[in-house]
Order: C-alpha cells, then structure tokens, then sequence
C-alpha cells in the first residue's frame, strides 16, 4: 500500500532510491533498484518499505501490494528510457524527482535490520549511511555514478563518495558492467567488509577480507534481466541476515533467485514468480523474517 499517513508500520527490510517510469513499449513500467529490492524482499517473508520521490500522482499499489512507501512528494517523477543496439545500452533519463537525505526517513525505519541503499540517479545522499547504526546496510551504488548530459543521455563517473561509504556499508554491489577501470575492485574490496561484484549469466565473485570466491548462477532462458542485480542485492541481503551472517550461503542463494527472475517479463512477474519458487521449498526451508 503506498502511505503518506504519519503513522508507520514496524519494518524489517527497508529500500531507499527512487521508484521510476520505465519507457517500454506502449507506455511506462514500473522500475527503480528500491522496487526491486523491497518487492523481493516482501516475496522472501520480510515487512518491507520503500523511501522514495516521486509526482502525489504516482500510485504503485497494484505493484507493490503489502510494501509501504513514504513517498517525499516532487514536481516529476523520475523516468528512464534504455534503448538497445549492437553497441551496447543507450540510457536516457527524462525527468528526476528529488534528493533522499536522512530527514526523509520515517524515525522508526532507521531502525530496520536490513536497509538497503539504492539510487538509480544521484537521489540519495551518502551521507544517510549514517542514520542506520545498528543495521545490516547494503549499497548497490550504481545511480551514484551516473550523470546526464542536456540530452538526456547517461553517462558514467566515478563513485566519488565511495571512500566515506563503503567502510560503513556491511556489503557492497557492483556489477562488473559499472565498472570502467576494472582495477577498482581491489580498491573498493579493502575498503569494504564484503564486495560482491555480480556479472550477469556468470554468477558472482564474493570479496571477504583477501578471500576471494566465486560462484557461478544457474543456466536458465533469459526473458528479462531488468532488475536482477536488485534482486540479487535483496535476497542476499535478507538471506545474510536470516543465517547470522553467512556470506557464501547467501551468494549461492541469492544467484539463485536472480536467475530465476530473469525468466520472467516485468517486476509482477519476477516477484510473482519467486513467490511460487519459494512456496514450494517452504517446508524445507523458513524464508520469513517477520513476526506476522
């Protein structure tokens, strides 16, 4: 249910970034890495909340049912358009809501256990991290390293507040496609508890302390890969916590579900999908974190 009520229900995973309008063919789709995110996460037993920007005309319930969203109100809601050639993804962003600094966060949210920070267009300010002192906080941050030209059309930086977030962050996402100078990762893995940098059909490479593994993901049809590296992000994160911390059973997991996903069309049917996934596993395995 999207709320702007005053009145907000305890959490257990918590995204922050913008819920987007993805130009797709015949209209928009609902996306952003925080609808991901929270949608997984609501799919794998958690109470789960979104911090977001956007338009008071933006309504995602049909989306996004059972999630809470606290929605800091904007004069546009922000749009991304991916247009694909033989080159390579061509993005271009149309409009952008507004900054989510830690003002923006609900008092009783900042004690979640999972947190998840996602931009997905330099929304989020880095220096939220702070607000979260006694959770598990991930960062996926690739909005951070994306501007735009008058055009439109994103282009890539360098992460320049990953100094100051990253020995604050309990894990870390990258991709390895958000990564110009590969070289990086060794930079970001000292800084950090634990690096996971995700490539695609290729599973993942886990960073931990000088210790190096990797793991790959199973082989399925791709349909969609829209949001898989969220996806992954989330169930790793939730997965993390449920097992006390046991970073390698999380990445086998969290490969898992994101490759799942990538067979199915839009965030509906992804979520949708997991569900089913899990419901037959249930008996043997507890996914939910919540208390009812």
């Amino acid at each position: 249910m999207s709320s702007e009520a005053p009145a907000y229900p305890p959490v257990d995973f918590l995204a922050i970034g913008h819920i987007c309008r993805d130009v797709v063919s015949g209209g928009f789709a609902i996306g952003g890495a925080a609808a991901y995110a929270a949608s997984v996460a609501a799919a794998l037993g958690c109470r789960a909340a979104i911090v977001t920007s956007a338009t008071g005309e933006a309504e995602w319930s049909a989306e996004l049912p059972g999630i809470s969203v606290h929605r800091i109100a904007a004069d546009e809601s922000t749009i991304f358009e991916n247009i694909y050639t033989p080159a390579g993804r061509i993005q271009i962003i149309h409009a952008v809501a507004g900054e989510l600094a830690a003002g923006a966060v609900p008092p009783l949210w900042a004690r979640a256990p999972v947190v998840f920070l996602g931009p997905i267009a330099n929304e989020v300010d880095a220096d939220i991290i702070h607000l979260f002192s006694n959770s598990i906080i991930g960062v996926g941050p690739q909005g951070w390293m994306r501007r735009w030209d008058a055009e439109g059309r994103v282009y890539q930086v360098e992460w320049e507040s990953a100094a100051a977030v990253l020995p604050m962050a309990a894990v870390t996402f990258l991709s390895a496609e958000d990564l110009a100078d590969p070289s990086l990762i060794d930079t970001y893995a000292h800084l950090t508890s634990l690096l996971i940098v995700t490539d695609g059909a290729n599973g993942c490479q886990v960073y931990h302390q000088g210790d190096v593994r990797c793991f790959p993901a199973p082989e399925v049809p791709m349909v969609d890969t829209t949001g898989a590296g969220d996806i992954f992000a989330a169930a790793y994160l939730v997965r993390l916590y449920q097992t006390d911390g046991n970073f390698w059973e999380a990445a086998v997991f969290a490969n898992r579900i994101a490759a799942h996903s990538v067979m199915y069309q839009g965030l509906v049917d992804k979520t949708r999908a997991i569900r089913q996934l899990l419901t037959g596993e249930s008996r043997r395995a507890p996914y939910e974190t919540g208390e009812g």
